[in-house]
């Protein structure tokens, strides 16, 4: 009896394992992204459309998400684990003018604002640049509305 009392408990425990693990890959990325930081900023947080640039866009993921040479992680898809941008990019805020001056990119882009800004504002600029047009945001104020 107790060898089958501890059988059903391995299967058991196996099938919890098996389910979460499951659970976590089928997992999808969430439709809106509250861009929180783990340090105080001076502007609002960014709320950010994943839904609208996957699909409506068309933004393929490897166009933000990339590996720690900064080369696109061109085979990621919808449900595949990732990163927070904070993992790697983990200096606190942005660091830009006199006090960057002299910095590598790669110092600059260790600052979590930095990164982010460079590949969202960067991504947004060539957007505009190639259509000839103004609708991707490059204004502060367009990602960081003003608190109402």
């Amino acid at each position: 009896m107790k060898k089958r009392s501890l059988a059903l408990t391995v299967i058991v425990a196996l099938a919890l394992v098996m389910f979460a693990a499951a659970g976590i890959y089928a997992a999808t990325a969430p439709d809106v992204i509250k861009m929180a930081t783990l340090y105080e900023k001076t502007k609002t947080q960014v709320v950010f459309s994943h839904l609208k640039h996957s699909t409506d866009y068309k933004v393929g993921c490897g166009e933000c998400h990339h590996d720690d040479k900064g080369q696109p992680l061109s085979s990621l898809k919808d449900g595949d684990p990732v990163q927070s941008c904070f993992e790697c990019h983990n200096k606190p805020g942005e660091l830009k003018g006199k006090k960057a001056k002299g910095l590598s990119q790669t110092e600059k882009l260790a600052y979590h604002a930095n990164a982010l800004h460079e590949n969202c504002i960067g991504c947004h600029k060539k957007y505009n640049k190639d259509n000839n047009t103004k609708a991707a945001p490059q204004k502060c104020t367009d990602c960081h509305p003003k608190e109402k």
